[in-house]
C-alpha cells in the first residue's frame, strides 16, 4: 500500500516537476512567476507587510539590526539576499565563464570574436543612448542599467521557437551573454563603488592571494579554497566594493577540473531557488498611481532605448564591422536577419539590470522607476525577438511550388 502510494505521488507529482525543471524553459518561466506574484502582493491589501518583511530583518524593536550593524554585515532580508545570497549567483557565473574561456566558446580567438565584439557592442550602444538621453541630469549614474542581457530569460526565448533558431545561433548568443555577464561584473565593480574602505580592501587582497596560491599549487579539497572565500566576501562587503564580486574571484581560482561538477550542482539551487527569491524580493514595489507617468521620464526613457534599441543596434553593428572586415563569419545557417532578432532577445536585461538598479540609485523612488522600467523594456525586447524570428525563414529553406 504504502509503496503503490509513493509511486503514485512520484508518477502524478514528482515527475512532471522534474521534467519541468529539466526544461531549458523552466528558469525564465519560474522568474516570470515570482516576479508577478511579488507585484500582487506589493499592491494589495498586505503590501505594508509584504514590502516591509524584505527591508527588515527579524523584528527591528529586537534590537537585531544594532547588531548586525556592529558586527558590519547586512541589516535586512534584502541586503542579505543581493549581497550575501548573489555571491552564489556570481560564483555561477564566474565558473561558467572560467570554463568558457578555458575550453569552450571563448577558448580561442577565432570562436570568441565575434561574441566578444558583438557583446561589446551590445553594452556599449545602450549605455552611450541612456548617457545622452539622461546628459545635463541627476540621473546619469543610471547608464550602466541597460548594458546587461539576461541568459535564463533570452536563451529560454529561444528555446520557444525550436528549430528556426539553428544551434549555432544559440551558442552565440550564450557566448555574448557570458562576455556581456563580465562586463556588467567589472562595470560595478570599477563604477559602482561608492566609496573605499582601504583597510579592509587591503585585507581582502591578501586573502584573495590564499584561494590563489591554493590554485597555484593545484590542491584539490575545496573546503580550502570557501573558507578564506567567506573571509574575502565578509572584507570586500565592507571595504565599499560590491561584496557579490568575492564570489567571481573565488570562481577564477576553483581548480578546471572541479568546475564541471560544481557548476551541475549549483544550477537547480541557484536558479530555482535563489534567483526567484532575489525576484520576490527585488520586485516587491508599490507601482505608483499612473505607471504611464512613471515611464515618462528621462530614466525610462533611457532604460527602454538602451534595450529595446541600443541592444539590438549594438550587436548587430559590431558583427557586421566584424564579418566584413574578415575577423569573424556568421553562426551556421544563421543571417543577418536571424543575428538582428538575436540581438532584440539580448534586450532583455531582468537579473543583472535589476541588480544594477539598485546600486545605481540611493533613493528608492528612482530604484522603482528603473526596475519597472526594465521589466517593461525586458518584456517589449522578448515578444519583439520572438514574433521578428518567429517571421524570419529559417536559413536554407527551400520553398517548394506545387503546380
Amino acid at each position: 500500500m504504502l509503496k503503490s502510494s509513493i509511486k503514485l505521488i512520484h508518477k502524478t507529482l514528482l515527475s512532471p516537476l522534474y521534467v519541468f525543471f529539466k526544461d531549458s524553459r523552466a528558469v525564465g518561466i519560474v522568474l516570470i512567476a515570482c516576479t508577478v506574484i511579488s507585484m500582487v502582493l506589493a499592491n494589495s491589501g498586505v503590501q505594508t507587510d509584504y514590502v516591509g518583511f524584505w527591508n527588515n530583518l527579524f523584528d527591528p524593536n529586537t534590537g537585531h539590526h544594532y547588531q548586525y550593524r556592529a558586527l558590519h554585515l547586512p541589516n535586512s532580508y534584502l541586503l542579505w539576499i543581493n549581497d550575501g545570497m548573489m555571491v552564489l549567483f556570481f560564483f555561477l557565473v564566474g565558473m561558467e565563464i572560467k570554463r568558457e574561456l578555458t575550453v569552450g566558446e571563448l577558448s580561442s580567438l577565432r570562436k570568441s570574436i565575434l561574441p566578444v565584439l558583438a557583446a561589446i557592442g551590445g553594452m556599449l550602444f545602450p549605455a552611450v543612448i541612456f548617457a545622452v538621453i539622461n546628459k545635463n541630469t541627476s540621473f546619469t549614474h543610471g547608464w550602466g542599467i541597460p548594458m546587461a542581457t539576461d541568459i535564463a530569460f533570452s536563451l529560454g526565448i529561444l528555446s520557444l521557437l525550436g528549430r528556426r533558431v539553428p544551434v549555432g545561433l544559440k551558442i552565440f548568443l550564450m557566448a555574448l551573454a557570458i562576455i556581456d555577464d563580465l562586463g556588467a561584473i567589472l562595470t560595478i565593480a570599477i563604477f559602482y563603488t561608492p566609496h573605499l574602505d582601504v583597510k579592509y580592501l587591503l585585507i581582502g587582497g591578501g586573502v584573495f592571494l590564499i584561494p590563489l596560491l591554493l590554485n597555484f599549487l593545484k590542491v584539490q579539497r575545496l573546503i580550502l579554497y570557501f573558507i578564506p572565500g567567506i573571509v574575502l566576501w565578509y572584507c570586500l562587503f565592507n571595504s565599499g566594493v560590491h561584496a557579490t564580486i568575492a564570489g567571481v574571484l573565488l570562481a577564477f581560482c576553483i581548480p578546471q577540473d572541479k568546475i564541471s561538477d560544481l557548476v551541475h550542482g549549483l544550477h537547480d539551487p541557484v536558479n530555482f531557488i535563489i534567483m526567484p527569491i532575489f525576484a520576490l524580493a527585488n520586485t516587491a514595489i508599490q507601482l505608483p498611481a499612473d505607471i504611464g507617468a512613471t515611464l515618462h521620464n528621462e530614466i525610462s526613457y533611457g532604460i527602454l532605448a538602451g534595450l529595446v534599441l541600443g541592444k539590438p543596434l549594438g550587436i548587430f553593428t559590431f558583427s557586421f564591422l566584424a564579418v566584413k572586415c574578415k575577423w569573424a563569419s556568421l553562426p551556421s545557417k544563421a543571417g543577418w536577419p536571424q543575428l538582428l532578432g538575436v540581438g532584440l532577445i539580448a534586450g532583455i536585461g531582468f537579473t543583472m539590470s535589476i541588480f544594477i538598479s539598485s546600486l545605481a540609485y540611493e533613493e528608492r523612488d528612482l530604484q522603482i522607476i528603473a526596475i519597472i522600467s526594465v521589466i517593461v523594456a525586458s518584456l517589449l525586447a522578448g515578444i519583439a525577438g520572438f514574433i521578428f524570428l518567429r517571421l524570419m525563414k529559417p536559413v536554407g529553406t527551400v520553398l517548394v511550388k506545387h503546380p
